[in-house]
C-alpha cells in the first residue's frame, strides 16, 4: 500500500455484529484448511474471524512459527507436556502463557508430527465490543481492544483452559466470510522474539488501523 491510498476496512470499524449475525455471513473451515504449511496458514487466516461466545474478531495479523528447524518456536525443543498439542492434528489451539501476565493463541498447523503453528497476533472487533471493553477495562479506540496477541485474548476471554479445543467447530471457532475481502498482504520479521528474528513470517492486512505494530 502506497502512501496516499486510503484504506477502506471490510467490515468498516464501526460496524457491530452478533455472533448469530457473523455466523450466518461466514462459512466454517474445515480440517483440511489448517492442514498446510504454517506460512501459507498464516496468510490464509487473514480476513477469517475468531468467535468465542458473544465476542468476535476479524483477524488482520498473525505470525508463523515453523517447529523443529525454527529456533524462535515452542516446538524446537521438542515434544513437551506443554508442547504436545503442536504435534498433533492441525486445526487445535495452542495456548500458552507469557511473560507472567498474558495469554497468547495459536492454531496449529500443517500435518500430524509437524509441530508449526500459527501466532494470532490482532484483531479487528466484530460483536460484543461492550463486553470486550469491560473485559479489559478498555474506554479507547476500538482498534485498541485486540492489536495485539494478549490483548485480543483477553478481550475474548481465551484462556489456557482452551488448550487443545478444535477450531473447526464449537464454541472457540474460526470461520471465514462467504466471499472473502479484497485486501493486501504485507509481510515483515516476526516481533518481539531473539531467534530467528529475521524471518519474514508476520502476516498483516496492509495499512490495517488494528494491527499490533503498523
Amino acid at each position: 500500500m502506497s502512501r496516499g491510498e486510503k484504506f477502506s476496512p471490510f467490515p468498516p470499524l464501526d460496524a457491530t455484529f452478533t455472533t448469530a449475525r457473523l455466523v450466518d455471513e461466514t462459512e466454517p473451515v474445515s480440517t483440511a484448511f489448517f492442514e498446510r504449511a504454517a506460512e501459507d496458514l498464516a496468510r490464509e487466516l487473514l480476513s477469517c474471524v475468531l468467535i468465542h461466545g458473544e465476542t468476535a474478531g476479524m483477524i488482520v495479523e498473525t505470525e508463523a512459527y515453523l517447529g523443529l528447524n525454527d529456533l524462535a518456536a515452542h516446538a524446537s525443543r521438542g515434544k513437551t507436556e506443554r508442547t504436545k498439542v503442536l504435534f498433533g492434528p492441525a486445526g487445535r489451539a495452542y495456548v500458552y502463557f507469557i511473560y507472567g501476565m498474558h495469554e497468547c493463541l495459536n492454531v496449529v498447523a500443517d500435518r500430524e508430527g509437524e509441530p508449526g503453528c500459527v501466532l494470532i497476533r490482532a484483531l479487528q472487533p466484530l460483536a460484543g465490543v461492550s463486553e470486550m471493553q469491560e473485559r479489559r477495562n478498555w474506554r479507547g479506540p476500538v482498534c485498541g481492544l485486540t492489536n495485539g496477541p494478549g490483548k485480543l485474548t483477553a478481550a475474548l476471554a481465551i484462556t489456557r483452559q482452551h488448550y487443545g479445543h478444535r477450531l473447526d467447530r464449537g464454541e472457540l471457532t474460526i470461520r471465514r466470510w462467504q466471499s472473502r475481502p479484497q485486501f493486501k498482504t504485507a509481510v515483515t520479521p516476526r516481533i518481539g522474539i531473539r531467534e530467528c528474528a529475521d524471518w519474514p513470517l508476520r502476516f498483516v492486512w496492509a495499512g490495517h488501523p488494528c494491527l499490533s505494530r503498523r
